[in-house]
């Protein structure tokens, strides 16, 4: 499966966070499904006419794409022009180069959350008219046609992720090259499945706090930092605690609020990252699933009921109170 890779609008942390793959790492997955990377503007050694000419030869036929995986947003300024960002040394806008190769590939691959809906790179004003590939946020229609549909069948894949997860990269990449992804094991916004029907509060390390809403107070508390904090876990997609970055580290494991950045829009929360806005002292972001009534009456029994080791541990920047050790029976 040969995969062509550009990288756009952003700022390549998803490629860094793909070299972070380990046990194997990202060249022996790749080399050992039979992926080959034809081109990435990191990994690759070819420059200036042989890129022009790998590219030419994609665009016109010459040259088989089974994948094309994109890295960043793309910018469509000036007046829908993509002159706002043009690939170097070619004398066409990355929005063009997406396009054409978008046309011929099999596949098509956002990875990360600015290449899926835009993510960090259109906060603010977004004076470039930055958009995801087949996304403007959280509604179709991007840099691609809202009912773009790659060769092989599928819309774009969008791994998205703020930066992205190694495994989900290469799991996607697999499962493409295996032919084992179809249009059931995306979720309604394209991404995968197998990332998607999970959220970050799965296998989080402060879910005892959680249940307690024994919450931390400041960043350097043990504590849930759902109530007070910003943390969305409970309702961001995401398997990140489940299989953790090098195989220990999350945001939240580090003692950060889950942002859902896996979600469109993410980058605008019109609050703090670290802040979680309340009306009348109840959380506006409740849990998936979970009516507001519910939660306050679960919240009211847990608080009522937090064991003092998890209260006080809580709102301490390590464990102050260990469990009570039980006596065997006799």
């Amino acid at each position: 499966m040969r995969v062509i890779w550009l990288q756009s609008a952003g700022c390549g942390g998803c490629t860094m966070s793909l070299l972070c793959a380990e046990n194997p790492d990202v060249f022996d997955t790749l080399a050992a499904a039979g992926i080959e990377m034809v081109w990435h503007p990191a990994l690759s050694v070819e420059t200036g006419g042989e890129v022009r000419r790998l590219l030419q030869a994609a665009t016109e036929g010459h040259s088989p794409v089974d994948v094309l995986c994109v890295e960043g947003a793309i910018a469509r300024g000036p007046r829908g022009t993509g002159r706002y960002h043009m690939l170097s040394g070619t004398g066409v806008p990355m929005l063009d180069w997406a396009r054409r190769l978008a046309a011929r590939a099999r596949h098509v691959v956002a990875v990360g959350t600015c290449a899926a809906y835009g993510g960090v790179t259109t906060a603010g004003g977004n004076p470039s008219d930055a958009v995801g590939l087949q996304y403007e946020g959280s509604h179709r229609g991007g840099a691609l046609e809202a009912d773009f549909i790659a060769k092989g069948g599928l819309p774009v894949v969008n791994v998205a992720g703020c930066p992205t997860h190694p495994g989900w990269v290469l799991e996607t990449l697999l499962l493409l090259a295996s032919g084992r992804m179809g249009a059931g094991d995306l979720d309604a916004l394209g991404r995968p499945r197998f990332y998607a029907d999970h959220l970050v509060h799965h296998g989080c390390p402060k879910n005892e706090f959680y249940e307690y809403k024994a919450s931390a107070r400041q960043l350097s508390d043990i504590g849930c930092m759902m109530e007070h904090l910003g943390c969305v876990g409970t309702q961001a997609v995401g398997d990140c605690n489940i299989r953790p970055w090098n195989g220990e580290g999350s945001c939240t494991r580090a003692g950060y609020p889950c942002i859902a950045c896996t979600a469109p829009e993410f980058e605008e929360p019109r609050h703090s990252f670290t802040e979680t806005p309340k009306v009348a002292g109840i959380p506006v972001g409740l849990p998936s699933d979970m009516p507001k009534a519910w939660f306050m009456a679960l919240a009211s029994l847990s608080k009522a009921a937090t064991p003092p080791r998890i209260a006080r541990n809580a709102v301490a920047d390590r464990i102050e109170v260990p469990p009570t050790l039980r006596k065997p029976k006799a």
